[in-house]
């Protein structure tokens, strides 16, 4: 992991979503250039976590920091322009619309990058196969393909991603690791991602973070936690060594 400055910080981040107080008090740190694991169990907080940083949801405590800015009240189109990609859970595509179409959408700069567009059907075959269809007859694989080609159709500082593995079968899933390897070789790439399947958490996470009850309570290297199998239990209820 790098020993620079983080890139992005969350210090004492409470959020609220009109009664229930979701987040209590979160801290912290995603490394610059490395990729972050956010563990937990269900209702722990984490996608308000990254809702929060994206401005979809506002603190109501606490201050978020990405690349030396404080962008706590800054509006999500704002944040999105200051280099923060979001793949949401549902995934966020435009079913009625075609793969190229989608994928048009996303590169608000102008026509896509041709050297850039390669790259990503290098990660993800599917997108090019089926680059004339309709997004809404893919294979819920070929989506979430779609989602995250979608997120990094541009060069970003960084990408939240929200369960990119959710309900895919085990070979997709395979696949999907593969893609992230290549993802994270590419320069000075920042991921954050909320997961649940902990055969991808250990097989990509640099850095880990594992909510409870709305708060931060584990924080580290991924390799110190797959290797104390007493810690998994008492933080997560299961060994990272099962693939579900």
């Amino acid at each position: 992991m790098s020993e620079r400055a983080p890139l992005l910080t969350l210090n004492g981040v409470n959020t609220h979503i009109g009664p229930y107080h979701i987040l209590q008090g979160v801290d912290l740190e995603v490394p610059r250039g490395a990729l972050t694991m956010l563990l937990g169990r269900n209702g722990a907080g984490k996608t308000t976590t990254l809702r929060t940083i994206m401005g979809l949801w506002h603190a109501s405590a606490g201050s978020v920091r990405f690349d030396g800015a404080d962008i706590t009240a800054w509006a999500t189109p704002d944040i999105a322009r200051a280099g923060i990609a979001y793949v949401p859970e549902n995934m966020g595509i435009f079913a009625d619309l075609t793969v190229r179409e989608n994928l048009l959408l996303a590169a608000r700069s102008g026509p896509i990058d041709a050297a850039r567009l390669r790259w990503i059907f290098g990660l993800f075959p599917a997108l090019e196969k089926f680059w004339l269809l309709a997004a809404g007859v893919l294979s819920g694989g070929q989506k979430q393909m779609l989602s995250i080609a979608r997120a990094i159709i541009e060069p970003r500082k960084l990408f939240l991603i929200d369960e990119p593995t959710k309900g895919l079968a085990p070979a997709i899933i395979a696949n999907m690791i593969a893609a992230f390897h290549e993802l994270k070789k590419s320069s000075d790439t920042t991921i954050l991602v909320v997961e649940q399947n902990f055969l991808f958490a250990k097989s990509l996470g640099d850095a880990v973070a594992v909510m409870d009850n709305g708060r931060v309570v584990h924080a580290g290297a991924m390799t110190a936690l797959v290797a104390d199998r007493d810690l998994q239990q008492r933080l997560l209820g299961l060994s990272l060594d099962r693939n579900q």
